[in-house]
């Protein structure tokens, strides 16, 4: 770890999407990053990119489902860059499909890396984290773990479990006292290349829906919660609006979803189409970044998260 920096963290999933620009967020705010993606030009240009801002940073190929590999690759970060103090879990798989026209294989291998992924890094993050009693986990959500949408029930299956098992995790910390902080970043429609390697066969191209950020918005909050953590923070004022709307109004969404849902994720904009990355990486041989194809139509400010983020630094800073 370098002399000036916060500490070193470790984002699985940082190749490319919210994942990339959280580790240019941190490196920005000095952090040491650790990289990890299945990708090999993914990771690499993301680490690379941290060290030109500035961190020490390092890549290693690896995937979320492999436990064992994600030890591996724990230990010889520790080695490199010292103790990890920040794990942040954002790896994920998609598809745009109904649920029964999703394979089992296909539905399983959603499951595996979007939640089992982060029970593998949240379990490797602890193994070192408690012992030393100190360290922060994070957990990237998103509003979809409180309400489902057509066309991507694995997702949504995922982020809800994601939900439910930090909440389990959180309470069995507070039990023996420990100091080690577990939470949760629940994000709305991102533009990433989510979008172009979604599992799908629909013909028209897949898109968020609306309204639909930047991916620097979720980072920026992101970095405030692994600096000041909570339990639990919500990006975007779209995620308050279906988080709060889904517990007063459950049944119109399910008909307002059912009537707009579909045709609310597809455009009939021509965009990359790089196949699905459920089973393999699309970033391999060539990086991908942060950014999806809708810049012009993604917001790059939040009033919801700068006023939220403000607040919790406030807070932390009253509590010293």
């Amino acid at each position: 770890m370098s002399r000036t920096s916060p500490g070193v963290a470790v984002v699985a999933g940082g190749s490319a999407g919210v994942g990339r620009a959280v580790v240019a967020e941190l490196a920005r705010a000095g952090w040491d990053v650790a990289v990890l993606a299945r990708g090999r030009a993914g990771v690499e240009a993301a680490a690379r990119e941290a060290k030109e801002l500035g961190a020490q940073s390092m890549s290693r190929q690896v995937d979320v489902v492999d436990l064992d590999g994600l030890r591996e690759v724990a230990g010889e970060i520790e080695r490199e860059l010292g103790p990890i103090t920040l794990w942040i879990n954002v790896a994920f798989v998609g598809a745009l499909r109904k649920f029964w026209d999703t394979s089992p294989e296909l539905y399983e291998r959603i499951t595996a890396v979007t939640y089992g992924g982060q029970v593998n890094g949240t379990r490797v993050a602890l193994e070192l984290m408690r012992p030393r009693d100190e360290g922060v986990i994070i957990n990237v959500g998103s509003a979809l773990a409180f309400r489902g949408i057509p066309m991507q029930s694995a997702y949504c299956g995922a982020k809800h479990a994601i939900k439910g098992f930090t909440e389990s995790v959180i309470s069995e910390l507070r039990s023996e006292g420990s100091k080690v902080r577990v939470c949760m970043a629940q994000l709305p429609a991102m533009n990433t290349p989510q979008f172009d390697w979604n599992d799908t066969d629909e013909t028209k191209h897949p898109q968020p829906v609306a309204p639909i950020y930047q991916p620097e918005v979720a980072a920026r909050a992101i970095r405030v919660l692994a600096e000041h953590p909570g339990r639990n923070t919500w990006v975007g004022l779209s995620t308050a609006y279906t988080i709060l709307g889904n517990r007063l109004a459950p049944l119109f969404l399910d008909w307002y979803l059912g009537r707009t849902g579909v045709d609310g994720q597809l455009t009939d904009r021509d965009g990359p189409r790089y196949g699905s990355n459920a089973f393999q990486p699309r970033d391999d041989d060539e990086d991908r970044g942060a950014h999806g194809m809708f810049d012009n139509e993604a917001h790059t400010w939040d009033p919801w998260s700068a006023v939220a983020t403000r607040l919790r630094s406030a807070l932390a800073r009253v509590s010293v």
